[in-house]
């Protein structure tokens, strides 16, 4: 199937909708400070409802020192994956967010992830619910004694980010309802979903090539136009669908900049990344970024 055909294709699909999912609501903790060091990483799957209808692996992504989940509690990214990737192929970002000082969950959707048995984009309408689950899931975890990450997780301050179907997927995740336990959003190559952005506000930032020919530019461009509250759009200039995204191609650096000091600014409340993230997404010729975040 052609690259045109398959966007039109995705974008019938997700734009039908995608039903409210909810997650037990709570006043996140007070900030904390943000990690100065990088810290190397480590990787651990679990499973979330392995018996179930829709049972979900998961890929976590944590920072450590000397053998073991460094000290502290961390705030979480949950990341989605687009039609027929895993969350494997997401690690450049996923662990450079980690070693950033998060906890990086990257659930492998049941039907349109690259091993599905029976693949379908129509579910991923289904997809915001199963991160509310993950999200659930770990709330759980993070009390349940012997777990080496009891007592790890920041439950009260949760990120979604996501690629393609992804970026839909966490479009859907902030609908009317949502837990304030979801600080903020990434929305890469992606859109909105029916009934997104009704919710509580929170920051949402949007990262799209200007040359896509999947999710063309003006579908992330109306999502981040329909999107209230705080907000910012990253464009990546003359790139496609997610090449950015490589290490060493055009625009990753500025990618992982701009993305890691939004969730160091949402989620650690830090000022200075805050400041920093207007610097960061900008360099002649790759990247440029309208920022509404602050009014």
């Amino acid at each position: 199937m052609g690259m045109r055909r398959l966007g039109v294709v995705v974008l019938t699909a997700l734009l039908a909708g995608c039903g409210p999912a909810t997650a037990t609501t709570g006043p996140p903790p007070p900030a904390r400070h943000a990690p100065d060091l990088v810290r190397p990483v480590a990787v651990r799957t679990l499973t979330v409802d392995p018996t179930g209808p829709r049972p979900l692996p998961v890929t976590l992504w944590y920072p450590t020192e000397g053998g073991r989940i460094a000290p502290g509690r961390f705030p979480v990214v949950v990341h989605s994956h687009g039609l027929r990737s895993l969350p494997e192929l997401h690690a450049a970002l996923a662990t450079r967010w980690a070693a950033a000082g998060f906890v990086v969950a990257a659930p492998a959707y049941p039907y349109t992830n690259r091993r599905a048995a029976r693949f379908s984009r129509a579910d991923v309408r289904n997809q915001p619910a199963d991160a509310w689950r993950l999200i659930r899931h770990l709330v759980q975890l993070d009390s349940r004694a012997g777990d080496p990450l009891a007592g790890h997780l920041d439950v009260g301050r949760f990120a979604a980010t996501g690629h393609s179907a992804g970026g839909f997927t966490t479009a859907g995740m902030f609908t009317s309802g949502h837990s304030a336990r979801l600080r903020s959003g990434v929305i890469i190559a992606g859109g909105g979903l029916a009934g997104a952005f009704a919710g509580p506000t929170a920051p949402l930032l949007f990262v799209h090539g200007t040359a896509d020919p999947v999710v063309p530019l003006a579908v992330g461009q109306a999502g981040y136009q329909r999107a209230t509250g705080p907000k910012a759009f990253l464009s990546v200039l003359g790139q496609g669908h997610g090449e950015y995204l490589a290490p060493g191609r055009p625009g990753f650096e500025q990618v992982l900049a701009t993305t890691t000091d939004f969730l160091r600014w949402t989620l650690y409340d830090d000022r200075d990344a805050g400041r920093r993230l207007r610097t960061d997404a900008t360099r002649p010729g790759v990247t440029t970024l309208d920022d509404r975040l602050t009014g």
